[in-house]
Formats: structure tokens, C-alpha cells, sequence
């Protein structure tokens, strides 16, 4: 393949990964700064591009120049940078995963599937009190945020304004995704537990603050139990304007990695779990494939509990009720 045809290929695959509402040549002029006419002259291939602005298309879409140009490899690349621990990374945090978000819910037709581990996080952001135990719980434990190393967790100390904002707008993006997730009945476990360990080790100001969101995660699950039967995502039981899809399956021997695959206008991006918080993504085509082949062969050893499946459904969140319960009796007798 010629030096032309190859510049042609690149430009259509960047042009593939833009949403649809942006167009390629506005984006290549702005990042190399030039004008829209010399901007089409090298998507055309009538300017060959420099080694300088090869290198800042790539970097920006996250292009495997590798993977592009058929080169043998058995590198697969991913792209995500972890800040360093610090105060404001929560913030950050919260600020990417609303982008990723934001940018998922623009293209058309869009659907992700996520193996879940955990129960996913975004539901969590739908009830105050959870949100803020979880934001809390992270950066005292996880990201290790200095002013909270002798701080005991107390309801309005970590949950401000524009924090609340930024959870609500992306438990709202979430819930404007058509979704599959795949559960465990362990998929509950680590919700509760980070809860247990709080108050095994007296981290709660207030004894009674563990019962308080024991309560929340019931309510949770009765909020994810009327979004599986109603077949369409919801945000506290009240379907979104426009509802999307969403389909729940139990698989009762596969733990989930809380892996996240997204086909986005018929292409697919996988995204890793790795360190609590973070997400590594890739675009690799023969990747994403494999691992959209290994999710269709999981949903094919499960059960689907949402829409259909009275039965099974009711069977599996009072399952979780139970874990529930055994907790809201020894938080009382702390309490």
C-alpha cells in the first residue's frame, strides 16, 4: 500500500471515531491549526501529512499507528492515565466520566454491555446518601486524600454542591445508555461490605449512619428491580424521557471484571477496570471482537430477568434482600 493510500485509510478511520454531529475537517484544521482548505488538501492525500502532525492526530483520537498499518505485532494498546494520588483527583475523576458518558450518548445506534462485578456505580449517584458514602469511602480508602485520614464519615461533610451535580448528571448519561449487564448474586457483596468494614472499624461519627445505608441499598435494589421489570432504564423508578433499552441477565457460576464494552455506530470499544476507579480503553477491532463473542457466549449461559422472568427476578433481588436484612439486624443492635 502506497504513502497516499495509507494517509486516505488513516483519515477514514479517524473520521469513524468522531460522533456524528462533529465533521472530521473541522477537527483536523483546529488540532493542527491550519486552514479547512489545507485541512481537505491532506485528507485527500494531496498533502502528504508530516511526522509532527501524524503524531498529533494519533495522540488526540487514540490511534494505534501500529494496529493501522498492519504491522505485526502482538501489542494491543490502551489508552487511560490515572492521576496521581492527590486531593483533586476526585473531581477530575468525576469530570472524565461524565465526558466519556457525553460523548457515548452521542452517537446512534449506541448500546453497552457491562459485566458486572460490582453493582454499577451510576445507580449508586442516584440516591444522596449512598452517592455521598461512596465518594467519601473512596477518597479517604482508595485515592487516600489527606485531610480524611483521621476523619470518620458523617452525612454532609464531602457532599457539596456541585459534587451532588456532577453525580446526578451522570447517573442521568448512564441512564440515557440502551444497556445489558450481566449480575451475580456477589454482585452486592462489595457494596455491602465497604459499608461493614466502616462500621467494624467505627469510621461512622454516628453508629446509626450504618442502618441508614443499609436502608439506601435496599431501596437501591427495589430501584433496579422496577428498572428490570419495566425494560427500560430508570432513574429513581421514573423511566427518562426518551427510554432506553435494557436488559438484565443472572449468570450464577461467572463473577464479573466489571468489564464495559460500548458498539458505538457499529463500531466497539472495550473498557478494563483496573485500580477501583479507573478504566483503560482500546479500539483494537480484533480485541473488542473477541471479547464481544466472549459477553454473547456469557448472556447465552444466563438467565434474563428483565421484562421476562417474574419468577427468576423476584427470586434474585429478594436473594439480595436477605444479604440486606442479616446487616440491618447487627447495625441495629450497634446502633
Amino acid at each position: 500500500m502506497d504513502a497516499t493510500a495509507t494517509q486516505h485509510l488513516f483519515f477514514q478511520h479517524l473520521k469513524s471515531l468522531l460522533p456524528p454531529h462533529k465533521a472530521l475537517v473541522d477537527e483536523v484544521a483546529d488540532l493542527l491549526n491550519i486552514s479547512n482548505d489545507s485541512a481537505y488538501r491532506r485528507i485527500r492525500g494531496e498533502k502528504p501529512l508530516g511526522l509532527d502532525e501524524l503524531h498529533r492526530l494519533a495522540a488526540h483520537f487514540q490511534v494505534s499507528l501500529d494496529q493501522l498499518l498492519n504491522l505485526s505485532s502482538d501489542a494491543l494498546l490502551f489508552t487511560g492515565r490515572p492521576q496521581p494520588y492527590a486531593s483533586s483527583t476526585l473531581e477530575g475523576w468525576l469530570a472524565n466520566l461524565e465526558r466519556q458518558l457525553e460523548l457515548m450518548n452521542s452517537f446512534s445506534p449506541r448500546h453497552v454491555y457491562f459485566l458486572n462485578k460490582d453493582i454499577p456505580l451510576f445507580y449508586h449517584f442516584q440516591i444522596p446518601e449512598l452517592a455521598e458514602f461512596k465518594l467519601f469511602f473512596w477518597m479517604k480508602s482508595i485515592l487516600r486524600t489527606d485531610e480524611l485520614k483521621s476523619t470518620k464519615f458523617r452525612f454532609g461533610d464531602v457532599y457539596d454542591a456541585p459534587r451532588r451535580a456532577a453525580c446526578q448528571r451522570i447517573a442521568t448519561l448512564y441512564a440515557q445508555l440502551p444497556t445489558t449487564e450481566i449480575w451475580n448474586v456477589e454482585t452486592l457483596n462489595s457494596a455491602l461490605r465497604q459499608i461493614d468494614f466502616y462500621r467494624e472499624a467505627g469510621f461512622f461519627a454516628t453508629p446509626g449512619d450504618a442502618h441508614v445505608l443499609y436502608r439506601k441499598v435496599n431501596e437501591l435494589i427495589d430501584n433496579i428491580e422496577f428498572q428490570a421489570e419495566a425494560g427500560v432504564k430508570c432513574v429513581l423508578q421514573q423511566p427518562t424521557a426518551e427510554p432506553s433499552a435494557y436488559r438484565l441477565f443472572v449468570n450464577e457460576f461467572i463473577l464479573g471484571d466489571n468489564t464495559f464494552l460500548a458498539e458505538l455506530a457499529g463500531r466497539r470499544l472495550t473498557y478494563l477496570n483496573h485500580g477501583v476507579l479507573y478504566f483503560v480503553g482500546t479500539r483494537d477491532e480484533g480485541f473488542n471482537d473477541f471479547m464481544f463473542a466472549h459477553l454473547q457466549n456469557l448472556l447465552q449461559k444466563s438467565t434474563l430477568i428483565s421484562g421476562v422472568g417474574e419468577k427468576e427476578r423476584s427470586r434474585f433481588f429478594n436473594a439480595l434482600r436477605a444479604e440486606v436484612a442479616q446487616r440491618l439486624s447487627g447495625a441495629g443492635a450497634v446502633g
